[in-house]
């Protein structure tokens, strides 16, 4: 069997390990991802309730599914996935990522399998999965589509993959370098890199070349005036996400 490609960027994987320290703390590094993350859970839960016909005001809603959070960081999005009763793998590149996400589950009485590993190492396993969530990665990897052709490996027939990543245009350049990384501070300078950036359209024909249909894709705005970020149908122009099913 020929190995699967390795589309891990060291240079990426290294920025992310400088700052692993502080994924918890909500006014440090991360604080840009504390302040989204109601915002991708949001989305995340409904489009998971919507494709497994889940209630989410029942106890433990996602009991029986097992999901992948690919890229989990210290596991903001993996520690709401386990307490909704899901069984958890929290994967990621940068090793010191994830005795900070271990110690912050033990913490937090959470069972969850994180794993220094990527989604390539996976599929090649043959692991398999109902979601998979990747959330902000796709613009750090070396090889998008074989990257996104690895996430749908991972996914079981009729599985949803949630995929979120920032648009390439003059605006978010404004937002996402300037404003982000020299003007609030909030990201170290170099976070991102523009020309990595993918457009709605470019990342969904992405996924549809890796063997999944996109279902929806919707905007993350931040709005300054009230400090906080919401879901649009029509404002993919900065932060975007996207849901997609792999054919049964």
């Amino acid at each position: 069997m020929q190995a699967a490609p390795n589309t891990v960027d060291p240079s990426e994987v290294a920025k992310f390990e400088a700052m692993a320290a502080e994924w918890w703390d909500p006014k440090g590094k991360f604080k840009p991802l504390h302040m989204l993350n109601p915002c991708r859970l949001d989305y995340i839960t409904s489009q998971i309730a919507g494709e497994f016909d889940r209630d989410l005001s029942a106890p433990e809603p996602f009991k029986g599914l097992r999901i992948l959070d690919i890229g989990c960081g210290g596991g903001l999005l993996s520690e709401p996935m386990a307490r909704l009763g899901a069984t958890v793998v929290g994967a990621d590149a940068a090793e010191r990522n994830i005795p900070v996400a271990q110690v912050h589950a033990e913490q937090s009485g959470l069972t969850i399998d994180y794993r220094c590993t990527t989604a390539e190492a996976l599929a090649e396993a043959g692991e398999q999965f109902d979601v998979v969530i990747n959330m902000e990665v796709v613009e750090h990897v070396a090889d998008p589509l074989a990257y996104l052709t690895a996430c749908q490996q991972l996914l079981k027939p009729g599985g949803l993959h949630v995929c979120s990543t920032i648009n390439r245009n003059p605006k978010s350049y404004a937002m996402a370098i300037i404003g982000a990384e020299v003007i609030m501070r909030w990201l170290p300078k170099g976070t991102h890199e523009w020309n990595k950036f993918i457009t709605p359209d470019e990342l969904c024909e992405l996924l549809s070349q890796s063997g999944v249909n996109p279902v929806d894709r919707k905007g993350f705005v931040f709005n300054p005036i009230l400090w906080s970020w919401s879901l649009s149908d029509r404002d993919l122009s900065v932060n975007y996400v996207t849901a997609s099913v792999k054919p049964a």
